[in-house]
């Protein structure tokens, strides 16, 4: 029989990280991050804090839309009734807390530097007690039991310890639903032929309010009158801020959609930018949704018969799998993890990747990608891996200034979810810490996987010439300038040898050398 779901306790006194425990009675109100604001956050009947820092929202250069998202999440909080909510808009949060003037109670950060400054607090007595996060299923001192001395941490062993545990899709014997625990290689299919978007119903679009106004006026006046400095465009609020709405997108998404999520959650038609994805990385990071509840209600579709088993298998994969894997090895790999660098890729990121200047690019998949993030702060996980990623690896870009880039434009990024997925996963910076290969491609991968192509100036089957295609070109280049750090990788050992069967390879890598940072 699989293992209970373990019981949610909080835990008096300080975490882990913070050594000794703290002391002192229980504390009489909650201080919420903006991305603790669900009602799994419990906070009883002490009350509520939360805290607008205009130094936090200035920090680094946001996209605009993500300001817009996180405010709004705040301020929809602030005003929903019953537990006593105080909303102290401060310089910063150290300024709220003296303002308030009472010892507070709170949940470990998802930030380093959060993190340092709650430990900072405790000294004072501002803050009183820190409480495990609820926020993801397994507590962080339960993963280092797991990691013990792994030389490897792979996910996929992560995420079979994960649905045993959390008897998700597991048998009474604790074997896998349907025999295996991945339907991964089932969910690769290419975009329907001849298809602008696929035959499924939209997703659910948030009603902006009074609130969303208000967000608005208040950054127009900032940007204008204060300084304050944003990426990217305006635009409607595509995303859940409100448990209600988070609540209403995740039954929109399984009622319609997670049927179609499985098979296309690969793919991309530069017509549809949602394809059959739930758009839940919002409402999760923002701690409105707790991600077993997620996870349950996409099984629970799949008993009742509404949703085929690799489709629910896939969305459970990145809720409970990856999503916990990466907010974990946040923490394991440590704070030098984002300065790693086993390729040596040191190139400075170009201005108009910086600044989301679509229009300045000529390549089809690389100009309607840019131009998502430019105006929706957000696009799917293969966009990003293999579109973004990819280019940015093959062009050698600097791996922890990708990383910043990835958190500050995108809605959903946070520091702890971007170092993984991009000091690891997409840039291989880490050496093979998490992935066991660097994830690069030529052109036919996108010709296989998209509609870019068919539409596109350069050809994905040319690597020399006017109409050489940039990634085909930059796969073979990127080969040849990473050769010597990773020839002791078996998994690369065929394409390396491959390079030197062409015959245009020093062509190729001159053409590509010349082009250097230009938009392609």
């Amino acid at each position: 029989m699989a293992p209970d779901r373990p019981a949610r306790r909080s835990t008096r006194g300080r975490p882990d990280w913070l050594g000794d425990d703290a002391g002192g009675e229980p504390v009489t109100r909650r201080w919420l991050f903006a991305d603790q604001l669900g009602p799994h956050f419990d906070v009883g009947r002490d009350g509520v804090l939360l805290v607008e820092s205009r130094e936090a929202l200035g920090r680094r250069r946001y996209h605009r839309q993500k300001l817009h998202l996180v405010l709004s999440a705040l301020r929809h909080r602030a005003a929903e009734p019953g537990d006593s909510a105080v909303l102290l808009r401060t310089a910063t949060y150290g300024q709220a807390l003296r303002e308030l003037g009472e010892p507070v109670r709170v949940y470990e950060p998802t930030s380093r530097s959060a993190a340092d400054f709650v430990a900072r607090q405790l000294e004072t007595g501002r803050v009183e007690a820190v409480d495990p996060t609820p926020g993801f299923s397994l507590p962080r001192r339960d993963f280092q039991r797991w990691a013990g001395d792994r030389r490897r941490l792979r996910m996929e062993d992560f995420y079979r310890f994960q649905r045993q545990r959390l008897d998700l899709l597991v048998e009474g014997d604790g074997t896998p639903v349907g025999g295996r625990w991945s339907f991964d290689e089932d969910n690769r299919e290419p975009p329907p032929k001849g298809a602008d978007r696929l035959d499924v119903p939209e997703p659910y679009r948030p009603r902006e309010d009074d609130v969303d106004a208000q967000v608005r006026e208040d950054l127009d006046r900032w940007e204008r009158d204060d300084g304050l400095v944003t990426v990217g465009r305006d635009g409607p609020r595509l995303f859940a801020v409100t448990r209600r709405e988070a609540l209403a997108a995740l039954d929109r998404f399984v009622t319609h959609r997670l049927g179609a999520f499985g098979p296309h959650e690969d793919a991309m038609l530069r017509g549809d930018w949602a394809m059959a994805h739930s758009l839940l990385s919002v409402p999760l990071n923002l701690g409105l949704l707790d991600p077993v509840e997620v996870a349950e209600r996409a099984v629970r579709a799949y008993h009742d018969g509404d949703a085929p088993l690799a489709s629910v298998e896939g969305f459970v994969r990145q809720v409970v799998g990856w999503r916990e894997y990466v907010w974990h090895l946040y923490w394991h790999f440590g704070g030098q993890y984002r300065s790693r660098n086993a390729l040596a890729a040191r190139e400075p990121l170009p201005r108009w990747f910086d600044e989301l200047d679509a229009d300045a690019v000529e390549a089809a998949c690389l100009k309607d990608v840019l131009a998502g993030v430019r105006d929706r702060g957000w696009v799917h996980h293969i966009p990003r891996l293999m579109v973004l990623g990819n280019w940015a690896a093959e062009r050698g870009y600097d791996p922890d200034a990708l990383t910043e880039w990835f958190q500050t434009r995108f809605v959903d990024g946070y520091d702890w979810v971007m170092p993984a997925n991009v000091v690891g996963m997409s840039q291989y910076a880490d050496g093979g810490a998490m992935t066991t290969k660097p994830y690069v491609s030529g052109g036919a991968y996108l010709n296989r996987m998209s509609d870019y192509c068919g539409g596109c100036r350069y050809r994905p089957t040319v690597r020399v010439g006017e109409d050489a295609c940039p990634f085909t070109a930059g796969y073979w280049a990127y080969l040849d300038r990473t050769a010597d750090r990773l020839e002791g990788n078996p998994r690369m050992a065929r394409p390396l040898q491959q390079r030197h069967r062409l015959t245009d390879l020093e062509a190729t890598v001159e053409q590509e050398r010349a082009r250097g940072t230009d938009a392609p």
